[in-house]
């Protein structure tokens, strides 16, 4: 098994991050162009405590490396991944967990986000992943299964975090000429 981790810490409120992080797939960013679609399967709101449960299946066309592709004798370039959200008002915080469903009979990965607030205005992103090759008695192949993987979750996340700041980029803007209409209203 190997891990990833990374960490962010985004200029923007809590209120901010958690509401853009519903948009980071959309047409504002333009480093998410690999999601073709994100279909959520079940949302809910605990009455106890308040927590928002989203359960999403997200479409990406995202290919495995060429070796792996050849070693499995195929050129799939779909894959499907399934995303659980919670997102907590009363401690402000969301969590997402996600799991590979496309390869998973050869390398299971297990993915987790949260963002929680570092004061007013700022929000941290905390990403981990675990990657593990589902290769038997084959560690070589393994290992560079799981190497490969790591270092796709490194590049991606670049580009993810310009994505997503580019996104909370346009949402501060669009709430911004929304709270100007509104208060020309009244």
């Amino acid at each position: 098994m190997k891990v990833f981790s990374n960490a962010v810490t985004y200029d923007y409120s809590w209120d901010e991050v958690s509401t853009a992080n519903w948009r980071k797939y959309g047409p504002w960013n333009n480093k998410s162009e690999h999601v073709l679609a994100v279909d959520t399967l079940s949302r809910d709101v605990d009455p106890n405590t308040g927590i928002l449960r989203t359960e999403r299946l997200i479409t990406c066309k995202q290919s495995a490396p060429d070796w792996i592709k050849a070693l499995m004798g195929t050129s799939m370039d779909v894959s499907h991944v399934f995303e659980a959200s919670y997102v907590d008002p009363s401690s402000k915080t969301v969590t997402m967990v996600s799991q590979n469903l496309t390869w998973s009979n050869l390398v299971n990965v297990q993915e987790e986000v949260i963002y929680k607030p570092m004061g007013d205005n700022q929000t941290q992103f905390v990403q981990s992943a675990r990657i593990t090759a589902l290769c038997g008695g084959w560690q070589r192949i393994k290992n560079s299964i799981e190497d490969s993987l790591v270092t796709r979750f490194k590049e991606n996340a670049v580009k993810g975090r310009e994505g997503f700041e580019r996104v909370l980029e346009m949402s501060r803007i669009v709430f911004a000429e929304e709270k100007a209409r509104q208060r020309q209203l009244l």
